[in-house]
Parts: C-alpha cells; sequence; structure tokens
C-alpha cells in the first residue's frame, strides 16, 4: 500500500520515509587494511558483498510459507505469522482504519483477521489476529535486538504490486539511529510494506515500512526503510498482554510541496496535525524549487517555537541527501550548498522531536547559478563540491569509533582535484574512496602545524567518487568545511 506525498516526486509511505541516504562502501571483506591506513570496519563492507544463491534459495524456502498478503478496502500489503495459531505483525498504515481485514496464505488459503492492536506514538506497526483457529502455521523468527550491521545481506518478502512471494535482496545500507530505522538497498515497493526484512539466517531483522521513490509509479529506487527489531519486540509484549491501543492512530502524508521563490520573501509556515507525518512521528512540510548545476544556495528554517530540522533532496538522484539540525544557531536549522544538478529540489520543514509543533519561517536565498558549469568542470572552474556540516553523534562511525558523514561528486579520468576538510574545533580526517569502494588516499593534517586535511589527487577513470568526512579520533566532532576544487 502507497500513501503517496505528491503525484511526480512521490516520497511514499510503503511506505514514506525517514530521510536518511547513503551507503558506506569500503575495503573487501577479508582484506587487511594497508600499513598505517585506517581500517574501515565492518560498517564499510561494499555492495558486491551478495548472498550465495544456495544462502538465498534456503532463506526463501524456510520463511516465504509464513509470508502472508493482507488485503483490506483501501488497498494492501503483507505481514509476517509469528505465532501458529495465527498472530501477525504488519504496517499500521496497511491496515489503515479497518478492523477486519483480508489475509491470503503463501498456500493459498484465505482468512478474515482482527486487528487486535496498533503502534503508539505513531510507530507504525499494527497487530492482526487470524479467525477460525487456525493451528500448526509456519512461522517467522525475530533475531535478537541490535544484531543488525550496516554491510551485511539483507532479503526482503512481500506482495510487492500484488505479487505474493517475490524475494529480492541487498545489503544493510545505514542504521538510521536517532530515527530507529534501517535503511537497505533490497528493492522495496508498495506491496511490500509489512513484510519481513530478514538476515542470511532468515531471521526477521525489521519490519518494511517506507521508501523513496522519484516518480509517479511510486517504483523503488534503491532506498528503503524498515522498523527493527527492538521496536517490534516492545511492540509484540504490549500486544500479547493486551496493553497495545485498539485505535488507529491517523497521520497525514499527502501534503504536496509549495514553491518557494529563490531570494523571496521568508515563507511564514507551521507544523501541526495538518502536516505530513514520518514514521519517527515528527511532521514535516514539504517545498519544491528549480536549481542549475554549480548554483549555491543556502536554506535557513528559524522558530521560536521547535527544534527545527531541514532536509534538502533532488529529485531524479537518491544520492543527493543534505540534513542539519541547529547550524542556524540555537535550534535554527541552516543548509549551505553547491547543487549537483539542473532540475527540480524539494526542501522538507521538519521538526527534530516526534510531535513537536509550532511556526517556523522558511526563506532559500542564493546566487542565481550556471547551468553550464556543472559540478564536475575541471580544475580551475570552480568548486566541485563545498559542503558545510557538523560532525557528532547521530552519524555512523567507522570502526575506532569516530563519526563520519559521506559526500559524493563526479569526476573524470585523469582530472586532478584538490579536496580540503577544515574545522575550527577538531582534528579533521579525510579518506577518498572510488565507486567500488577502493581507497585512493587518505590525509590527517596537512602539515605539522595544521590539523585540516587535505589530499591532491589524479582521478583514475569517469564516475562517482565518495568523500568521508571523518575525524581523527572518537572525541572529534563539530562543524566542518569540506571543498573539492
Amino acid at each position: 500500500m502507497a500513501h503517496p506525498v505528491f503525484p511526480r516526486l512521490a516520497f511514499a509511505r510503503l511506505a514514506s520515509g525517514s530521510l536518511v541516504l547513503g551507503m558506506l562502501l569500503g575495503v573487501f571483506p577479508g582484506t587487511p587494511p594497508w600499513p598505517g591506513v585506517r581500517s574501515l570496519g565492518p560498517q564499510a563492507a561494499l555492495a558486491q558483498s551478495t548472498l550465495d544463491e544456495a544462502t538465498t534459495v534456503r532463506v526463501y524456502d524456510r520463511v516465504s510459507p509464513a509470508v502472508v498478503a493482507i488485503q483490506t478496502r483501501d488497498g494492501g500489503g503483507s505481514g509476517s505469522i509469528l505465532d501458529a495459531s495465527g498472530l501477525i505483525l504488519t504496517n499500521a498504515h496497511v491496515v489503515g482504519r479497518d478492523r477486519v481485514v483480508t489475509v491470503r496464505l503463501a498456500d493459498g488459503r484465505t482468512f478474515q483477521g482482527d486487528v487486535v492492536g496498533y503502534g503508539q506514538n505513531r510507530l507504525d506497526l499494527a497487530a492482526v489476529r487470524l479467525r477460525g483457529n487456525p493451528g500448526n502455521l509456519p512461522t517467522v523468527t525475530i533475531a535478537p535486538p541490535n544484531s543488525v550491521r550496516v554491510g551485511q545481506s539483507a532479503l526482503a518478502i512481500g506482495s510487492p504490486f500484488g505479487l505474493q512471494g517475490t524475494l529480492t535482496v541487498g545489503i544493510i545500507s545505514r542504521i538510521d539511529t536517532e530515527r530507529n530505522l534501517i535503511q537497505t538497498d533490497a528493492a522495496i515497493n508498495p506491496g511490500n510494506s509489512g513484510g519481513p526484512l530478514l538476515n542470511r539466517d532468515g531471521q526477521m531483522i525489521g519490519v518494511n515500512t517506507s521508501i523513496f521513490t522519484t516518480g509517479q509509479s511510486g517504483g523503488n529506487v534503491g532506498i528503503g526503510f524498515a522498523i527493527p527489531t527492538d521496536a517490534v519486540q516492545q511492540f509484540l509484549a504490549s500486544v500479547r498482554s493486551g496493553q497495545a491501543s485498539t485505535t488507529a492512530q491517523g497521520g497525514r502524508t499527502d501534503r504536496e510541496p509549495t514553491a518557494i521563490a529563490l531570494n523571496g520573501s521568508p515563507v511564514q509556515g507551521q507544523l501541526d496535525s495538518r502536516s505530513n507525518v514520518l514514521p519517527d512521528g515528527s511532521y514535516y512540510n514539504p517545498y519544491s524549487f528549480e536549481g542549475q548545476a554549480g548554483q549555491r544556495i543556502t536554506i535557513d528554517m528559524v522558530s521560536n517555537e521547535l527544534d527545527a530540522y531541514l532536509i534538502l533532496l533532488a529529485a531524479g538522484d537518491e544520492e543527493f541527501f543534505v540534513q542539519d539540525d541547529d547550524s542556524g544557531g540555537n535550534l535554527n536549522a541552516r543548509l549551505s550548498v553547491q547543487l549537483p544538478y539542473t532540475g527540480t529540489y524539494l526542501i522538507f520543514a521538519n521538526a527534530y522531536a516526534e510531535g513537536e509543533t509550532g511556526r517556523y519561517q522558511l526563506r532559500l536565498s542564493g546566487n542565481g547559478g550556471n547551468a553550464g558549469t556543472p559540478p564536475s568542470a575541471p580544475q580551475g572552474s570552480g568548486s566541485v563540491l563545498r559542503q558545510q556540516g557538523t560532525l557528532g553523534p547521530g552519524d555512523a562511525t567507522l570502526n575506532d569509533g569516530s563519526f563520519y558523514q559521506e559526500y559524493r561528486f563526479q569526476g573524470r579520468a585523469g582530472q586532478t582535484v584538490r579536496v580540503r576538510l577544515s574545522s575550527d574545533v577538531f582534528d579533521t580526517y579525510l579518506i577518498l574512496l572510488d565507486d567500488q569502494g577502493n581507497r585512493l588516499g587518505e590525509n590527517d593534517d596537512r602539515s605539522p602545524s595544521d590539523t585540516n586535511s587535505e589530499l591532491v589527487i589524479t582521478l583514475p577513470r569517469n564516475g562517482s567518487y565518495r568523500v568521508l568526512v571523518n575525524a581523527f579520533d572518537r572525541t572529534g566532532q563539530g562543524p566542518f568545511l569540506l571543498t573539492v576544487d
């Protein structure tokens, strides 16, 4: 079941998702770190590390009989049988406000099911109990909490577009600890909602709940999200004890983006129950503008009533994603970026906390841009990438505990680039990878008296390159400036 936020550039709730992009590719598994080189650790596993065929078949044969299709008056989705008497776990947005749903098992049998519990505080989970006291049903086993690692294999089983029993395979791309979501590149589409995300042992590691999509069809673009097992176990405990909510909680997810003008008057907005809602329960209002490649923009979100949170997306490119919490001072948010493409961009004016409401002011400013000067222009024609941000809690970590963020730029074979990372408050560390995860260079201090980092390198091939903004040790955090010229 999909709930598109807007028709052409759908941010679909499956699937509407928490807004996190990016996937870190590192050294090949089993390859020891080079002498004197920082290891990216298990969180930097290559996406190419896919399951072998025998494992994929074994997991599917074991788990698919316990994955069901759910049909409601308005749509449908998927679910997992958790006990042999017919308790099924799915998404709250799959069942909607229906109190009775139709459940089709993998063997073709059909049952009516009663919705016996909903997640509280907008947690997108629901429980269904099959009627008729069926017995000896196949079940899905839940993995232990906190057993998921970035880079591990992931499998999704469900009913995308009504095709029951569909299997897709990928990896865990990111774990968003702040919003308690698992990100995966396993193909998840409308109809996968409520189905299981599995590890290589066939254990459920999450409940598929949301995707990013950039077309009217609502199809997958490689960015899906699942609710992890810690939240699942807590919800199931409340269902089994009879303490789960029996009232469906609404969440508006259909507000279309409002156009915002460059260098125009500030927009006055308000986050409240009429706003769109993310799976973490936070409200957001969407805005759109037309940008040009190479254009420098600044977005300010100011409020005296809520903790402002800003998110910037590029329509048609799931890899471009920038977010900020407090860079505008106090609880205000600010993003200053150079746009990588000519086309439509989306701004989400968001609140940091679940259910947080209040008025805000949003302003988009910048130069007129130059579509003839793309970000991948040769050295000497301007910056390829310029990014301000803040490193710290909420970011991913390498195996030494140091925080990192990842950014991409396009380069050409033979092009020489200078990558610089500077901060006034922490000792920076810079790592450059190609799109296959091969390490091209890294730097700690550009001079004995300067803790900022710098790399000058000639690119080996045409394509996408990845810069890791990192700190020298786990204590390093704070504002930074990254430039690629």
